[in-house]
């Protein structure tokens, strides 16, 4: 199950090679027009343009200070698109997905403030099959440009379900038999000790404090992942792709 496709209105702009590269690639109906920097002559901008091109999507060559103007200072790269988003998931549409997928392997982000680690969390929750991303509605990054450039495309086949109350939904996960896993460097096991074939939802707090107290009290599990180094704790959006790939790893095993 995958949400519609514009269902919320309105249109977003995705910027970055990768980024309009692989919606080009994988949704070239969700993509309403693209501009590129008049100097941008290599092979990738090329590769867009051959891309645009075969799917009948406009493609505008445009000064490069005016793409500026239009986009601010971000790290376009020289190119952006107008695409039809989706449309998030509300907890009803993520509960009735879970009825649909054997094993339904979920993220959830408790508090994760920068936009570059949701977007890297996006990334690997595309590239392991994860059914969708979960974070809270209120002090949390959200969908925006910047998410969407790096997650390279993954924001536009992930789902985002954006909840009120983090703690209510991993109740009602559990209610549907998922086990809850939380990550923290203090915990007494290993993430390969615990299994994570069946249904699970991993769950990472925020860069600064990692998980609130009660959404540990609402954790099945809580594991840790091995570090050798002197380095406190690694970077949130490190251990989800680590935490990720142990699941990966452990049901490619089976």
């Amino acid at each position: 199950m995958r949400p519609a496709a514009g269902a919320a209105g309105g249109t977003q702009t995705i910027y970055g090679l990768h980024a309009v590269h692989a919606m080009l690639e994988r949704h070239p109906q969700r993509v309403l027009g693209v501009r590129l920097a008049e100097h941008r002559g290599d092979a990738r901008a090329r590769a867009i343009e051959e891309l645009a091109q075969r799917n009948q999507v406009t493609l505008r060559r445009v000064d490069n200070h005016l793409l500026r103007e239009q986009l601010g200072d971000v790290a376009h790269q020289g190119v952006a698109a107008e695409v039809v988003p989706l449309a998030p998931w509300d907890e009803d549409q993520l509960l009735t997905a879970l009825t649909e997928v054997q094993a339904p392997l979920l993220l959830a982000l408790d508090g994760v403030q920068d936009p570059h680690n949701l977007g890297a969390c996006l990334r690997s929750a595309d590239a392991c099959g994860a059914l969708a991303v979960i974070v809270p509605r209120d002090r949390a990054a959200q969908l925006s440009p910047a998410v969407r450039k790096v997650a390279a495309g993954a924001a536009e086949s992930t789902p985002v379900v954006a909840v009120t109350n983090l703690v209510r939904t991993l109740k009602l996960l559990k209610e549907a038999s998922l086990w809850v896993v939380g990550a923290d460097a203090a915990a007494g096991k290993e993430a390969r000790e615990v299994d994570l074939r069946g249904g699970v939802v991993l769950v990472l707090g925020s860069e600064g404090t990692g998980l609130r107290h009660l959404t540990q009290q609402n954790c099945d599990f809580l594991v840790r992942l091995p570090q050798l180094g002197a380095v406190e704790s690694l970077n949130v959006s490190v251990a989800a792709g680590m935490l990720l790939y142990e699941a990966v790893r452990q049901r490619s095993a089976r």
